[in-house]
């Protein structure tokens, strides 16, 4: 099995968490932590009073008074987060291509030029009686749609068109660069002006190739930014599936078994959905896949939904190997941390462990699909900090359902009810070589 996973697993992904974009999009992902916390943070001042309908009277006289003020930091993070995909995704695909192709590229100056090219896809235009016109509407003004929380195509149904239009400006802007397509200044000219017009050409390559590409589209009715929303709405609903989930986790941890942090890998071209997913739930959508959904009902522990087995062996295994590990592991497992368990058991090429550490979170996966899909549990609204404690982080995701919080802590229950005869083995075949060695 380990060789199976080796040969047709571990070589491709391996591949493809070096690839260039790939590890632009986690680090734009990183970065956007923050924002989709705090902008979540204060969109949980609204929802309180539905969990809590005891306080909706005090909400009413206080709080919700002054919505309109502290939802602009929602409406300004997850409102606009494509924007700030774009830059950070232009930033790091540029500085990334600047250090291994030693080339004299400027990542501040990429992560505009990505910005400029994703806005150039914003406004609409139609081909109207031989010429270009803007959109005119009662939502678009002169081209520009406001829908939802901010600028509709600024928000996360946007995250696809900003990081393949930042592909393309980097692209651009590398290309140029390479063929010497730039203004050089004097060296006694400043660094800030050398730099801009280091950019001048590059841009007016951006825009013209941007202009081009749009208005083809726009002859034929569309544009780049619904053009890219098609393949991204099909991803969406593969992911937002029974089967797609499945393959999801279990590509997770099955890297994770030949020592590849699989999360990383898999979870970071995913998490731009499950944003986009969320902040659709928020307007009303029912998508079950999103926000934190993994930390909050799959891995809870960890990976390998360890968080019962740790305890178990804290407090129950025979073994010193086991109980020893254990109470070391106790701390980390309760946000969701278990390196010392996938490493120090060893998880990682153990035969006996593969199977209850790949079927636990997928029968949990499962489970917490099929309850927020049917309406039984309360979907995610509000991004959560991935540690945060089982029950806890389903609870306040869920935008207050306690619904959510059981949920959680009965996905650790039959997760550990997985490991229990597999772990029972293991620590009977650790307790039988260390009595042999005495």
């Amino acid at each position: 099995m380990f060789g199976f996973l080796e040969k047709y697993l571990m070589g491709p992904m391996g591949k493809v968490a070096t690839y260039r974009p790939v590890r632009a999009i986690v680090a734009a992902g990183m970065a956007s932590i923050p924002l989709t916390i705090v902008g979540s943070a204060f969109l949980v001042l609204g929802v309180i009073p539905l969990a809590f309908p005891a306080l909706a009277g005090i909400w009413a006289g206080s709080f919700d008074k002054f919505a309109a003020l502290t939802l602009l930091a929602y409406k300004c993070s997850m409102g606009i987060l494509s924007l700030y995909f774009a830059l950070v995704f232009g930033y790091e695909y540029t500085k990334i291509y600047a250090e291994e192709e030693g080339l004299n590229l400027n990542p501040m100056n990429g992560g505009i030029l990505a910005v400029f090219a994703y806005f150039m896809t914003i406004p609409e235009l139609t081909w109207t009686d031989g010429s270009m016109a803007l959109v005119t509407g009662e939502t678009t003004i002169n081209g520009w749609t406001v829908g939802g929380d901010s600028l509709a195509r600024l928000s996360t149904s946007g995250l696809f068109t900003a990081i393949l239009m930042s592909v393309l400006a980097v692209q651009l802007y590398r290309l140029c660069v390479k063929r010497n397509w730039v203004i050089k200044m004097p060296e006694a000219v400043p660094e800030g002006v050398s730099r801009s017009f280091t950019a001048l050409i590059p841009a007016f390559v951006v825009a013209i190739t941007v202009i081009l590409i749009n208005g083809a589209f726009i002859f034929m009715g569309t544009d780049i930014y619904k053009v890219i929303a098609i393949p991204f709405a099909f991803v969406k609903d593969i992911t937002d599936s029974l089967p797609g989930i499945i393959v999801i986790y279990f590509l997770v941890h099955a890297l994770w078994l030949v020592g590849i942090h699989g999360a990383n890998i898999v979870m970071g071209l995913v998490n731009p959905i499950l944003l986009a997913n969320m902040a659709s739930n928020v307007e009303g959508g029912s998508y079950a896949f999103a926000g934190e959904f993994t930390n909050a009902y799959v891995t809870l522990g960890g990976s390998g939904a360890t968080l019962g087995l740790t305890l178990f062996i804290a407090f129950f295994a025979k073994s010193e190997q086991l109980k020893i590990l254990g109470k070391a592991s106790i701390g980390p497992a309760l946000f969701n941390i278990n390196e010392p368990i996938i490493f120090g058991m060893p998880v990682v090429y153990n035969p006996i462990l593969a199977i209850p550490f790949m079927l636990a979170p997928i029968v949990s996966a499962s489970l917490a699909f099929l309850a927020v899909s049917s309406g039984l549990v309360g979907k995610a609204i509000v991004q959560t900090p991935w540690p945060s404690p089982a029950g806890l982080g389903a609870f306040v995701g869920s935008g207050g359902d306690i619904k959510a919080g059981i949920l959680a802590i009965v996905c650790v229950l039959i997760s550990f009810a997985i490991w229990f005869p597999f772990i029972k083995m293991y620590d009977a075949k650790l307790l039988k070589e260390e009595q042999g060695a005495a």
